[in-house]
């Protein structure tokens, strides 16, 4: 059997617990889209789902197997993922501080940076690849191991995608209305903690 479908439907439940619960990508999404609008919130998404395409590319070409039997690897890179939450923390907070409004800058840093930022906050994070190993595969049942990582990958991500696709249509269409001093202050506000707490975690 080359791919095995009767994994799917217990994947699938799993995915939408993994997917629904709020995490780092979430926030930034939910943030950028905000300040921002549609497009930079579409471009940090793109940011996001290149890193986890690459994270897991490495978990389904064998290379996470690897990295798991050096651990020295995976520290470093949580400790990098944890020094990257924590600068987007003070970063926020500086903002909050200054009263700094993103909304305001040129359009083409708006495209810019959201990328960047969804790139670096996700491929920092060893959260997705140790998931990856430790998740995707106890749904390989009798497939083909590497065509059955790559479907499961392919849907996990898909599933994933329009979740936080959602998030981004939904904050930027709101925006207009919330977008007053006070809660635009509160939304960095809460970001900036969430942010902050993340990186004690990795660290923890």
């Amino acid at each position: 059997m080359f791919l095995d479908f009767g994994q799917l439907p217990a994947f699938l439940i799993a995915c939408a617990v993994v997917v629904l619960t709020p995490g780092v990508d979430a926030f930034l999404l939910l943030r950028t889209s905000m300040r921002s609008g549609t497009r930079a919130g579409l471009w940090a998404l793109a940011g996001i789902h290149s890193a986890s395409f690459v994270q897991v590319g490495v978990v389904i070409s064998g290379l996470g197997v690897v990295l798991a039997r050096y651990p020295v690897t995976l520290v470093a890179l949580r400790w990098i993922g944890a020094a990257y939450l924590l600068w987007l923390a003070l970063t926020i907070a500086r903002g909050l501080l200054h009263r700094h409004d993103t909304a305001d800058e040129p359009l083409e840093a708006v495209a810019d940076r959201p990328f960047r930022r969804g790139f670096l906050t996700n491929i920092t994070n060893p959260k997705m690849l140790l998931f990856s190993l430790a998740f995707l595969p106890q749904f390989i049942g009798q497939g083909h191991p590497t065509a059955q990582l790559a479907m499961l990958a392919v849907v996990f991500l898909g599933l994933a995608a329009l979740w936080e696709l959602l998030i981004v249509i939904a904050a930027s269409r709101v925006a207009g209305k919330l977008k007053r001093p006070g809660v635009t202050t509160a939304l960095d506000a809460v970001c900036a903690a969430v942010f902050l707490t993340m990186s004690v975690g990795l660290v923890l």
